[in-house]
């Protein structure tokens, strides 16, 4: 079982840079690819950037060049450098496996505000 805590949001101007924290607790983490999710008010929750645990990554499409994710096996967390921010960023941010491991359950989640 794997318990997860994200941190690190904020309120950020448009243009500004905010650095996302996923902690995971138990046993497994470095087994799985890793995900930071973000859910919107009133949308569904989507998948905006995935790291495998060999590093490999992936990004939408709407946060290419502007969002980083990375991972530190040795510490089970993983990381979203998120630079050059829009409003339309703002939204709770989430990590889980990819795919979701259900059994994990979410965390609170980060809330990112991008508004002048």
């Amino acid at each position: 079982q794997v318990q997860l805590v994200e941190s690190g949001g904020g309120l950020v101007q448009p243009g500004g840079s905010l650095r996302l924290s996923c902690a995971a607790s138990g046993s497994g983490f470095t087994l799985y690819t890793m995900g930071w999710y973000r859910q919107a008010p009133g949308k569904q929750r989507e998948l905006v950037a995935r790291i495998s645990n060999g590093g490999r990554t992936n990004y939408v499409d709407s946060v290419k060049g502007r969002f980083t994710i990375s991972r530190d096996n040795a510490k089970n967390t993983v990381y979203l450098q998120m630079n050059s921010l829009k409003p339309e960023d703002t939204a709770v941010y989430y990590c889980n496996a990819y795919p979701v491991v259900s059994a994990w359950g979410w965390g609170q989640g980060t809330q990112v505000t991008v508004s002048s």
